[in-house]
């Protein structure tokens, strides 16, 4: 299997195939739009407004596209590598530099407690707060499961143990790491309360630049802002890429099998390029804040491609009926819930969920030989 799409078809059939992937390629669009409109942010922050956050989304788009589309997976595993050391080494360090100005990691964490920053983590004891929460969980944890770029990582590991070692040392570094930038960001209600004051209502996402920018020296910016380029870039390219191959190896190739390796790279390249020109331009008119465009994304995958990988993967019971029916039953309620009724107690896409799981247990009950003899 080259792509995730393989197991798909390999498990329900090509109509499924086809409908995870596109599903699929269409939850990239927001993944890779976010980390677009990402990189336009920190080009228009660095350069203090000399460059637009178009322009600079012009150019962070440019850069990725570049190296990923004569490059492939090699030079994203390359780039991400030399990236993930900047990253850490960047991260610390600020870290460390913004620990001297709030007085310790004690003091942040006790000024942390004292505004009851650590329970309200948990949702308030009702129906519809618990259902958000779980909705929440569900859309970051299972919708980023059933991806390309996950399934690329594994598919690249040169053996069975380097890829589930790596998997789970990834997974427990990305969790210990992503405290970093929260301690960072809590810290500028310390530091510079006026400053969070400002932006916290308007535009959050531009406390924690504006903090490094106005209180830290310049090779602590430097080093910053080199490690958030990184790490923008490191997922861009990764994200960019994945949907691209996906949609070239799993829709493209389906129609035409007589496609030689050669043609069928060429066909890839072509739709990285076009993937880089349509995601740039979503990013460019797009209102939603970057972290609603990651959301958006996984709930697409969370209803659709979730529910067929995991029972496909567990059930013996699984089958092509049950396939389709988890993805049609999965969109359709999860988009008419979207247009009809988004604000209801139970969330749209926790709906979608439920809808998915039911089409798959349907499907299971229906016995094997009548589906042959079908």
């Amino acid at each position: 299997m080259l792509t995730i799409g393989d197991f798909f078809r390999e498990k329900y059939g090509r109509t499924v195939e086809v409908l995870v992937t596109l599903c699929i390629v269409v939850s990239y669009l927001g993944w890779v739009a976010a980390q677009i409109k990402a990189l336009g942010l920190v080009f228009n922050v660095v350069s203090e407004g000399s460059i637009s956050q178009t322009g600079g989304m012009l150019i962070g788009a440019g850069s990725v596209l570049i190296y990923t589309l004569f490059g492939g997976m090699w030079s994203v595993a390359i780039t991400d590598f030399i990236q993930m050391i900047i990253i850490v080494v960047g991260m610390l360090y600020i870290g460390g530099e913004m620990t001297v100005q709030t007085g310790g990691v004690g003091v942040v964490l006790e000024h942390a407690a004292a505004a009851g920053q650590f329970s309200n983590f948990w949702p308030d004891m009702n129906l519809a707060s618990i259902l958000g929460f779980v909705a929440a969980l569900c859309t970051m944890m299972l919708g980023s499961i059933p991806q390309q770029d996950v399934f690329q990582r594994i598919t690249s590991s040169k053996n069975v143990n380097i890829a589930v070692q790596a998997a789970l040392l990834g997974g427990v570094l990305y969790f210990i790491f992503a405290f970093v930038p929260l301690y960072l960001a809590y810290s500028a209600t310390i530091i510079s309360p006026d400053l969070v004051k400002q932006y916290l209502d308007t535009d959050p996402q531009m406390i924690l630049p504006k903090l490094i920018l106005n209180h830290a020296p310049l090779i602590a910016q430097v080093m910053f802002f080199g490690a958030l380029l990184s790490a923008i870039k490191s997922c861009a390219s990764a994200t960019l890429l994945a949907p691209s191959v996906t949609f070239a190896e799993n829709i493209v190739r389906g129609f035409f099998k007589h496609l030689s390796d050669k043609d069928l790279l060429k066909v890839m390249r072509i739709t990285v390029l076009c993937f880089a020109v349509v995601v740039t331009f979503f990013a460019i008119n797009s209102h939603l804040s970057i972290f609603k465009m990651v959301e958006n994304a996984y709930k697409v995958t969370l209803v659709a491609a979730f529910v067929p990988l995991a029972f496909g993967v567990y059930w013996s019971k699984a089958n092509s009926l049950g396939g389709l029916l988890a993805v049609v039953g999965g969109l359709t309620v999860w988009i008419s819930c979207e247009v009809l009724a988004p604000q209801a107690i139970l969330p749209p896409q926790l709906a979608g969920l439920i809808a998915s799981i039911i089409g798959m247990l349907l499907g299971g009950l229906v016995p094997r030989a009548r589906l042959i003899a079908s």
